[in-house]
């Protein structure tokens, strides 16, 4: 059998197992990505088998339980009972599976550049298992040239060759949690393959599940269309934040100008100032690229300075928390501080970078008694210590300065204002009230 006949032999076996819905899909990291992921192949009819190194996630999943807060229990639980989704801790699966998507962590390391372990353990375990027809996809995010560079020599080194016995592509994950308008399913799915009949193939398993599918020419711009969204965010958040801490010296309004700014009907997109970023993407990824780029001679300022802007931002909120104590006559050291809202961002539970931890350490080593609450948050451990979230007003109440660092929408911020002495108001959350108690961002 000549090359073309052996390509098109194992495509065509892959493209009509997809189509007719009977590929066994395999999902490696079941987190906040590769549980909705393995969700919505399995509603699609897959067969998904999830793999993930944590037994308790396993157990839970395999219970029918959900610990992602944008998927339901109700939803796995069904899927579950009915045979479509299952998750293991052993790899073997892989020997079983038509395709793999590998959605583990990629955090950033002390001295900001990747850590790249997760992927690499994954991929051991692919190539390990790696079989002819097999479509492999990487879906963490990582700077421009790891599937080619990283991934591939892995699997190639089994003997198969890309393109003809496996299928290898990237597509960026583009969760926001807590988002009720868009999720996984109508996400756009950006994918870019090592050949063309490897994207070929991942645009036709992604279209089974997913409303859309958007193919790019390679794995490399794939990953870079990820690190480019991010740092777009990223770096136009620093020039808020920038603005606001101008602002704040000409005491101006910054939430006045953003929305007098945002009245423009072209060549304006309004961005907001905040405590800080968090979250695993938008203040990790941008350096992804900063570190690449470094590789090749270039200077990433854009992307340095921002994240120094968005990193003091947490130093900025700390200042007014002693600015209107210091206007109350009372000093930080000894003060009750009530922080409310700890998770990233409103609504969800995640605390991953959340600047609220920074606040809190800063806070505490300057000598404040701080205490939290976040509906979504039962606990937290900043500096070793372990702290629990309170009952709001009672705490409020009993604080000498309240500080907004999560706008959820489930805090009742007319009770609030009335039960606090003093509120620093770093969302914009008390934006419709009008009080002597409220020092804002």
């Amino acid at each position: 059998m000549s090359t073309a006949q052996q390509t098109e032999t194992q495509a065509e076996v892959l493209r009509s197992k997809l189509i007719s819905r009977t590929a066994h899909v395999g999902v490696i990291g079941l987190g906040y990505v590769g549980l909705p992921l393995a969700v919505e192949f399995a509603r699609a009819g897959f067969e998904v088998t999830g793999i993930d190194v944590q037994e308790s996630k396993v157990e839970e999943l395999n219970r029918g339980n959900s610990y992602v807060q944008d998927v339901p229990s109700a939803v796995v639980a069904e899927l579950v009972k009915a045979g479509k989704l299952k998750a293991t801790t052993n790899f073997e699966a892989i020997a079983q599976f038509d395709t793999v998507n590998i959605a583990v962590p990629t955090p950033l390391r002390k001295t900001k550049d990747p850590d790249m372990s997760y992927v690499v353990a994954a991929s051991q375990q692919v190539a390990r298992y790696a079989h002819p027809g097999l479509l492999v996809i990487l879906e963490s995010t990582t700077y421009p040239g790891t599937t080619a560079e990283l991934v591939l020599p892995m699997i190639e080194k089994t003997g198969l060759k890309v393109g003809r016995d496996f299928f290898l592509c990237f597509s960026p994950e583009r969760v926001d949690p807590g988002n009720p308008r868009y999720q996984t399913h109508n996400i756009p799915k950006v994918v870019g393959g090592t050949t063309p009949t490897c994207t070929e193939l991942a645009v036709t398993f992604y279209s089974q599940a997913l409303e859309t599918v958007v193919p790019v020419s390679s794995t490399q711009v794939a990953e870079m269309v990820k690190l480019l969204e991010n740092t777009f965010r990223m770096i136009n958040i620093g020039l808020v934040n920038e603005l606001a801490m101008m602002c704040d010296r000409m005491g101006i309004n910054v939430w006045e100008v953003i929305e007098a700014a945002a009245t423009k009907p072209f060549g304006f997109m309004p961005f907001y100032p905040g405590p800080g970023l968090g979250g695993h993407c938008i203040p990790i990824d941008p350096f992804y690229l900063s570190w690449k780029t470094k590789q090749a001679g270039i200077e990433a300022r854009f992307i340095e300075l921002a994240g120094y802007i968005n990193g003091q931002m947490p130093h900025f909120v700390v200042d007014k928390v002693i600015g209107a104590l210091n206007e109350q006559c009372k000093a930080l050291k000894g003060s009750k501080v009530h922080v409310v809202g700890v998770a990233y961002k409103r609504d969800i539970d995640d605390v991953r970078e959340s600047p609220a931890l920074d606040i809190i350490h800063l806070l505490s080593t300057k000598g404040a008694e701080v205490s939290f609450t976040d509906p979504y948050v039962p606990k937290i451990v900043v500096d070793g210590r372990e702290m629990a979230s309170v009952e709001l007003l009672g705490a409020a109440a009993a604080s000498d300065c309240v500080v907004i660092v999560t706008d959820h929408s489930r805090i009742d911020y007319a009770r609030l204002l009335e039960a606090s002495k003093l509120i620093v108001d770093s969302r914009n959350a008390l934006k419709n009230f009008k009080s002597e108690k409220i020092v804002r961002l």
